[in-house]
């Protein structure tokens, strides 16, 4: 199963921030030519009372709403998580969503 994931973590507190991060991150050329650039952000809101969030599945089907589970049950604040990943060759089926998970949990571990 050939496939590559790498994720990538940046802390952000407003949501304009978002396509800055992605501009800078899709700069890169090995980032901007990955299969899918899965994403999934989680703001704690100005007043505290709850959570700015959304998610991108790049093309990978239900993967950004999985990342997104990911940074909820975690309690990520304030942070952007992209996980790239290129195609190996070898369809993973559902298994892909325990790699992209896996990826990002080793970075919001730190």
């Amino acid at each position: 199963k050939k496939s590559t994931f790498q994720s990538h973590l940046a802390f952000i507190d407003e949501v304009d921030q978002v396509s800055k991060v992605m501009d800078q991150l899709l700069a890169v050329s090995k980032l901007r030519h990955a299969t899918h650039n899965i994403m999934a952000y989680r703001i704690l809101s100005k007043g505290g009372s709850g959570y700015i969030q959304d998610y991108d599945d790049d093309g990978e089907t239900a993967a950004g709403g999985r990342l997104m589970h990911l940074l909820q049950i975690v309690d990520a604040q304030n942070v952007i998580v992209v996980v790239s990943r290129w195609y190996g060759g070898v369809k993973l089926g559902p298994a892909r969503f325990s790699h992209i998970n896996n990826s990002a949990r080793k970075l919001l571990e730190k």
